[in-house]
């Protein structure tokens, strides 16, 4: 069976909207191409307005949850046009995430998918996390379906974007996990040198890194938790950016670069892991991968731009089309939830 999907996502680090439009095949196991993928960059008005949006009041946090998803809708519509699509059996959506307290039963992604569905005119699979919280599951992570039907051939599969998270096989489980904050922070730093990013970790690099810091960011409660975990911007506002607030700018971005490549580090060895799949943002950032392969004898494999770049893209457009085949789409090894389960609304 051939099916045809769009994948949408916009990441916590705010790089923008990831499009990815590829074909699946499903025989004895699946297969995929990427055919189309774009990023479509915020311009800094809503680049300020999702940043901010967790301060807005109900109100107005519903009227951006409107404009947002036809704005995604209007997004996707000039991607099909202009590339000519055609076949194209769903449209699926991750949102860009508000709150996420799973503790408290409840996450918000915004980008309501019936303003998309009007604006497209195709079928719409959105707000995947909601039912996996409500189910006891941390909603989070949710590309280990992807890992596990698309990208067998890894030993684990880890993704540095806004946050660090791993999915790995273990006793024929696939479980999975976030391990530490990575882009959210590291940007956020790089805007004291009034830039979007550290490019390649050059300003981390020049850095000293402060080791009592170091030793007080690793000894958050967070990393001593087992697995199913979870983060959210709300954890690092908590937890993290207090912490960095009194350092030297060059040696912030340092240890916190450090303290990511510890925490990955330790993860891949306490799991003997032979080689680990590594996409998203961060796996442009040369000084973290270096650091991350000083503490490993994992081979770190990075892959072409289009996995690098559309990888979570891609894979919520394989949970689209199970969604709409009622297909399991969740796995509760990954998220803590009670049962495997096929979750997102479908406009």
């Amino acid at each position: 069976m051939i099916f045809h999907a769009i994948g949408l996502m916009s990441g916590t680090s705010l790089d923008g909207l990831d499009i990815c439009f590829a074909r699946f095949q499903k025989e004895d196991f699946w297969s995929f191409e990427i055919l189309k993928a774009e990023t479509v960059s915020y311009d800094k008005a809503l680049k300020n307005q999702l940043k901010n949006a967790i301060h807005l009041s109900a109100e107005e946090l519903l009227e951006l949850n409107s404009s947002y998803g036809f704005y995604l809708g209007k997004s996707v519509k000039s991607f099909i046009e202009n590339h000519q699509l055609t076949h194209i059996d769903v449209i699926a959506s991750h949102g860009h995430t508000i709150f996420h307290q799973p503790e408290k039963k409840f996450t918000l992604q915004i980008g309501d998918g019936r303003a998309i569905k009007l604006e497209a005119n195709l079928p719409v699979v959105y707000d995947f996390r909601s039912q996996d919280i409500l189910m006891g599951g941390n909603g989070a992570p949710l590309v280990p379906i992807g890992d596990e039907l698309l990208f067998p051939q890894y030993d684990a599969c880890l993704n540095l974007g806004g946050f660090s998270n791993i999915s790995l096989k273990i006793k024929n489980q696939r479980i999975a996990f976030d391990i530490a904050p990575v882009n959210i922070v590291l940007n956020q730093l790089a805007k004291n040198f009034d830039l979007d990013f550290d490019e390649n970790g050059n300003l981390a690099k020049r850095g000293t890194i402060n080791e009592d810091l170091l030793l007080q960011i690793n000894s958050l409660s967070f990393y001593q938790n087992s697995h199913p975990k979870s983060l959210g911007v709300e954890w690092c506002n908590e937890n993290i950016f207090p912490l960095l607030e009194n350092i030297e700018k060059l040696d912030a971005l340092s240890t916190f670069t450090e303290h990511a490549a510890v925490q990955i580090a330790k993860v891949l060895n306490e799991k003997r892991l032979k080689n680990v799949l590594v996409t998203g943002g961060g796996a442009y950032n040369q000084y973290l991968i270096e650091r991350i392969r000083g503490k490993t004898m994992t081979d770190i494999i990075i892959p072409e731009k289009e996995i690098i770049e559309y990888k979570e893209a891609l894979i919520f457009a394989l949970m689209g089309i199970l969604r709409m085949n009622n297909e399991i789409n969740v796995l509760s090894t990954a998220t803590g939830s009670s049962y495997n389960h096929s979750s997102g609304i479908i406009a």
